[in-house]
């Protein structure tokens, strides 16, 4: 619906704020897609607007904007966001450079940290039995979760997986049965799940709103007076803390002149004691009558299956 979602509404909302208050800086986030070619028009909605802003109050704001994968920048969840950020009196903003990646032992050396992974992130966490009967998975598919190994979806079980054939490759979409794995960052928390739309704890439930916080890198603590789903929501719409730590410094500095050497509050503590995957188990019974030859989605090319990589500490 792009612009015509009433969502889109903030930006109206926002961009008025910055109108009637003209601060020094702004910064807004928001989906990568508002900079997708041909689907740009909420991108091109916010850069007139500023102009707007600034041939009426004679100021000159001028948006420097990017798209960052949050993994980058240490926090444990690939999470691809357009970032704009803007000085009144029209300095331009350089976004800071990756600070992590995938670091192993048979590649070169680099000034890369590595991905701060889920286990990282969540690892030391204890879950009461009662918190995971909560978080158990049901619906039509949940029996079907532990037969999928981590770090993998309903992919594993198509002609390009190593499971059995009980789906055509890509005719669901990418979440579906979506599984973490220790080793990696995690996949986006989901605003709206379904019951079949992950990503699932290794350990085949939901997550806990804790772990969705420290995948988010909140602080420890915070506390949301409502459901599950109202509480996932707001998780997933949410900007990881860390990110707004880094950038808000990069902000003080260029800005404001504010340089920090101190080490960021938010980012998550690397552990060396990485497990080794879960086992998955065999598929359970009633699925075995979806076995068989599956079609492909039409527009689908089958790629090479990914790999789990146990990254160097």
């Amino acid at each position: 619906m792009r612009l015509e979602d009433p969502r889109s509404h903030t930006l109206t909302a926002y961009l008025r704020m910055v109108a009637e208050t003209k601060p020094k800086a702004f910064v807004l986030e928001n989906v990568a897609g508002l900079a997708f070619t041909g689907k740009d028009e909420g991108l091109q909605f916010v850069l007139d607007q500023v102009e707007q802003i600034n041939n009426k109050h004679h100021t000159n704001y001028r948006v420097s904007y990017a798209i960052l994968n949050c993994a980058d920048f240490g926090v444990p969840q690939r999470r691809e966001r357009i970032f704009l950020v803007a000085h009144r009196d029209g300095i331009p903003f350089k976004f800071p450079k990756p600070t992590h990646g995938e670091v192993r032992e048979d590649l070169f050396t680099t000034d890369m940290t590595r991905f701060t992974n889920a286990w990282d992130a969540i690892g030391d966490l204890d879950v009461p039995e009662v918190v995971e009967a909560s978080t158990k998975v049901g619906g039509k598919w949940g029996n079907l979760l532990p037969s999928i190994p981590e770090g993998e979806n309903y992919l594993w079980h198509t002609s390009a997986g190593g499971g059995q054939p009980l789906f055509g490759y890509r005719t669901r979409y990418w979440s579906f049965l979506l599984k973490l794995a220790k080793a990696l960052p995690s996949w986006t928390i989901q605003a709206q799940p379904g019951s079949a739309i992950g990503p699932f704890h290794w350990k085949n439930r939901k997550l806990t709103f804790h772990e969705m916080c420290r995948l988010q890198t909140f602080p420890d603590g915070l506390k949301i007076d409502s459901g599950r789903t109202e509480a996932q929501r707001m998780v997933g719409n949410a900007v990881p803390s860390l990110m707004a730590e880094i950038l808000g410094r990069e902000i003080k500095a260029q800005f404001f002149g504010q340089k920090s050497s101190l080490p960021y509050v938010l980012l998550p503590k690397q552990r060396s004691d990485l497990p080794a995957p879960e086992k998955p188990k065999p598929i359970d019974a009633e699925y075995l009558h979806l076995v068989g030859v599956h079609s492909p989605h039409r527009t689908a090319s089958i790629a090479p299956r990914r790999r789990i990589t146990r990254s160097a500490s």
